[in-house]
């Protein structure tokens, strides 16, 4: 049973351990929750409230923990941690769930002619756009020059790819022809993440000790965490876009979808939105959010400012982005 609030909860760390994968999960299962896009503006505000007056010492009468988190999480839903501005809707991390199965659902489906690909690819590497761009850091804001590129590039390359492997499909049973989105998703994903995240590559990602200390930058951490999040969002690609085709080659097969073939679309939208109600918060939480490396693995001369520093740290913490 939800008790009266603690006055000693620090809200600047997730709710569970972040040490160990469920944890992880059950952070991210609150912050990707789809219900979180219809909550009003009123609602977001009231969070919002709740929160400054709870750091400022101020806590409403019968106010529990359970509500203050939920409070919390409600206002990381909306608002960018670094601005404080309330994020574009669909670029907030609650809208992933619902705005991927609409767009991966019709990708699945419109596959078979070459206008619909290069709809459905453009159309989903520019939502990729919007959620890089209301998740930017305000630490290392993104120019117009970058987004267009990273947009351009990752557009282009999911395009070239998908058209590319569905010329080679073509005498190949239909259930491959199906895979080509998401192999074109794949390759998108592995161009427009590091061009998004290109001045972290070039100037580096801060690290800190494990009190949060800022000792420096790194290019070296900025490469292992764009590689762990490639690696998640590929991930959560992979069973939306997997399963699916499969259960719809068996499906399309049958005299039911022979019989009313308009049925397919909104079956394989709902097939994807299952799973991404799964695969996008357990992908999350593949790596900590917190990550860390050896100090022995970054640079040398940052090697050398943190010796100087403190000969004691031998592992530094970033934030490997989402």
């Amino acid at each position: 049973m939800s008790r009266d609030v603690r006055t000693d909860i620090n809200l600047k760390e997730p709710r569970w351990d972040q040490g160990a994968f469920m944890g992880r999960a059950k952070h991210f299962f609150m912050v990707t929750d789809p219900r979180n896009v219809l909550l009003s503006s009123e609602a977001l505000d009231e969070a919002r409230t709740i929160l400054e007056n709870y750091k400022h010492g101020k806590v409403r009468p019968g106010l529990t923990e359970d509500e203050l988190w939920r409070a919390k999480y409600i206002y990381d839903s909306a608002f960018h941690p670094d601005t404080g501005e309330k994020m574009l809707l669909v670029g907030r991390m609650s809208a992933q769930v619902p705005m991927n199965m609409t767009i991966t659902g019709c990708m699945l489906t419109f596959y078979r002619t070459t206008p619909a690909v290069i709809f459905w690819q453009w159309a989903n590497q520019s939502f990729n756009a919007i959620v890089n761009y209301t998740n930017r850091s305000g630490d290392a804001p993104l120019t117009v020059g970058q987004l267009g590129t990273a947009y351009a590039s990752a557009t282009t390359g999911a395009v070239v790819t998908a058209l590319g492997l569905k010329s080679l499909t073509k005498h190949l049973p239909s259930l491959i022809a199906r895979f080509v989105p998401f192999a074109a998703v794949a390759a998108a994903n592995c161009i427009n993440i590091p061009l998004m995240r290109q001045r972290e590559l070039k100037f580096g990602i801060p690290v800190t000790d494990i009190n949060g200390n800022r000792l420096g930058e790194s290019p070296k951490a900025a490469q292992q965490a764009i590689f762990q999040v490639v690696v998640s969002r590929i991930g959560m690609a992979i069973p939306a876009m997997a399963i699916p085709p499969v259960i719809m080659n068996a499906l399309e097969k049958r005299a039911f979808l022979k019989r009313f073939p308009l049925l397919s679309a909104p079956i394989q939208v709902g097939l994807v939105g299952l799973s991404l109600v799964f695969a996008t918060p357990l992908c999350c939480a593949l790596f900590p959010q917190k990550s860390s490396m050896k100090v022995s693995h970054l640079e040398p001369e940052l090697q050398t400012l943190i010796q100087a520093h403190d000969p004691g740290i031998d592992v530094v913490y970033f934030n490997k982005g989402l």
